[in-house]
């Protein structure tokens, strides 16, 4: 679904967002990044009483724009039932059906928490990253659609260099370093969801 990292932008309930950038090959990226997350639940869901969901924005048909599907199949392979999951491989969440699955997921659970979970292009440098915030972040705009902004919390990956070109730098990203930062989101879901 692709968006630009500087759309970023936090939704109007929450004042300030918190969060943490890391790089897969970060030793310690699962650890900081699973404790932040842990920290954000307590924090926007205090009581336990919303139901987290975790909304994988993406399609299986662009090798750089599957990092959300392929988050999304990783959590019901790894973790099954730890969160309801929307966006997989085999049933993705991409800009045609993306309004759809916000409302279904609003008509299904009364007042949830949703956890968005997006590839990004960004610069040379940060192809790798991966940060973890609270806030919402707005699908699409990598790539010049206008979508709804989704999430209170979010994850981002950036998987190429943006700038130009975006739909063939898509088409063109190594499937080796999209999975890598795949693994290394659903294990931080996955430990940001277990108690200690």
């Amino acid at each position: 679904m692709l968006f630009s990292q500087r759309f970023l932008k936090t939704i109007p309930e929450i004042s300030f967002r918190q969060e943490l950038r890391v790089f897969t090959h970060d030793e310690h990226a699962v650890r900081d990044l699973g404790d932040l997350l842990a920290g954000l639940l307590r924090e926007l869901n205090p009581l336990g009483s919303r139901q987290e969901v975790l909304l994988a924005i993406g399609t299986d048909r662009s090798t750089g724009d599957s990092l959300g599907p392929l988050v999304g199949s990783r959590i019901n392979e790894q973790a099954p039932g730890l969160i309801p999951v929307y966006g997989t491989l085999d049933q993705p969440v991409h800009a045609v059906n993306l309004k759809a699955k916000i409302k279904e997921i609003k008509d299904t659970f009364p007042y949830p928490l949703i956890i968005a979970v997006d590839a990004c292009l960004g610069q040379l440098q940060s192809v790798g990253s991966i940060t973890l915030g609270k806030g919402s972040l707005q699908p699409g705009t990598g790539v010049h659609k206008t979508l709804p902004r989704v999430g209170e919390i979010f994850v981002s990956g950036v998987v190429n260099v943006g700038g130009y070109l975006e739909y063939l730098v898509l088409q063109n990203t190594r499937l080796g370093q999209v999975m890598k930062m795949a693994d290394c989101i659903a294990k931080t879901l996955i430990t940001g969801f277990t108690p200690k």
